[in-house]
């Protein structure tokens, strides 16, 4: 079995300038996902995918590969994650490196620890899956949301609206932090899996988006909170 991790990290933020080598708690966010891949001891490559040479110093310091550079096609703004591995996967093809399991990791993703990647894969093999997500449960029920109407709030499902939480049934979001893969399943439909993801449920506590300033102090918060609690 071999297997690859591949942190996608673009230059350039808007939101947050410099954004996946911003400073988290003492040193750049981006550190965090590639520690936590190379502490596995499951990946025959952990590299960084970059445009930004800023970027590739720091993964090459902290014990990532960067043996290539992404193209101006993976750079840009309209170029989805699996544009950025396709081109990876096909570039180690060319090279004479193939993978059998792979997990993509974002650059800002503090909460991503060595435990659940490698949970993640041993998932992926035991269910002879063609993908697994982290996903962590809404915590209020969507089934119960309103939206505006004539400036009004009105209730987008009625039909939901005196039900009791406990009674609807529970839903879940993506928490924004790894995926992995089986790379010949992931390459022969470019990542629309047909077979979807299996699941690993992440409490809510270590999960964060981190689009602006605020919800960066709350990621910084939580991940302490989690470090105190391992």
């Amino acid at each position: 079995m071999s297997s690859i991790a591949i942190i996608t990290a673009r230059g350039g933020s808007k939101r947050i300038p410099g954004k996946n080598i911003k400073e988290f708690l003492g040193k750049p966010i981006i550190c965090y996902s590639i520690e936590a891949a190379l502490a596995t001891g499951i990946f025959d490559e952990v590299m960084v995918s970059t445009d930004d040479e800023q970027i590739a110093d720091i993964a090459k310091k902290t014990g990532a590969a960067v043996p290539f550079m992404r193209s101006d096609r993976t750079a840009d703004d309209y170029a989805t994650t699996d544009d950025v591995l396709m081109e990876v996967l096909e570039t180690y093809e060319k090279n004479g490196k193939n993978f059998d399991y792979m997990a993509c990791i974002y650059p800002t993703a503090p909460f991503v620890t060595a435990k659940k990647l490698k949970a993640a894969i041993e998932l992926l093999m035991e269910k002879d899956a063609d993908g697994v997500m982290p996903v962590v449960r809404f915590s209020f029920p969507p089934q119960r949301g309103m939206v505006v109407q004539d400036d009004k709030l009105v209730y987008r499902y009625p039909e939901n609206a005196m039900k009791r939480s406990q009674d609807l049934e529970t839903m879940y979001h993506d928490c924004g932090q790894f995926y992995c893969y089986n790379v010949k399943r992931y390459m022969a439909c470019r990542g629309d899996l047909p077979n979807g993801y299996v699941p690993i449920i992440v409490p809510e506590t270590e999960v964060q988006d981190i689009d602006n300033p605020s919800d960066w102090k709350l990621a910084e918060m939580k991940y302490k909170m989690m470090v105190e609690k391992c």
